[in-house]
């Protein structure tokens, strides 16, 4: 399988609000109220058209034969202070269509790499905490809960937890 990950250039936008919009129907489908997504879904093309400059530096996008299948953010520096030795995975998002197919672990090892070049040690990620399908990946991938959360609202109370793993 032939999978890259490569920095977003502004072309890539159309293709990245498609994937982070199916994603979103997918993967949040009972977590996060039906109308929070479509009202969300709505911005993604405006959103993704801003995001990705010629500037872009932290916003990849992940192909596999060439075929953008999925997106991915990833930051040297965590928003959230948790020291100069962490970095911060701010999402991944697959294509429904390409879910269990090994392509979300390949492009992990791509983010952590990342971070080992900007001299990092630890990366961290929140999950909603209904997530159980991306709590189960990120376990598999080596993260462990480290008891940090936080809230958000999106059409009701969605409640977030860290994670974070060793590089």
């Amino acid at each position: 399988m032939d999978i890259t990950v490569r920095l977003a250039v502004p072309a890539d936008a159309p293709d990245m609000a498609e994937i982070h919009m199916r994603s979103w129907e997918v993967a949040y489908k009972d977590i996060i109220p039906a109308e929070y997504i479509k009202e969300k879904n709505a911005t993604r093309p405006a959103l993704w058209k801003r995001i990705i400059t010629d500037e872009n530096q932290y916003q990849y996008v992940i192909q596999k034969n060439g075929k953008i299948v999925g997106i991915m953010c990833v930051v040297p520096k965590p928003q959230d202070d948790v020291g100069n030795e962490v970095s911060e995975l701010e999402g991944i998002y697959l294509h429904p269509d390409y879910y269990r197919q090994g392509i979300g672990s390949q492009a992990m090892e791509f983010a952590y790499s990342k971070a080992r070049e900007w001299g990092k040690k630890v990366m961290t990620v929140w999950v909603f905490i209904d997530n159980a399908n991306s709590i189960r990946f990120y376990e598999k991938c080596g993260f462990i809960t480290d008891g940090k959360t936080k809230t958000y609202d999106m059409g009701k109370t969605m409640n977030c937890i860290r994670m974070r793993k060793n590089l």
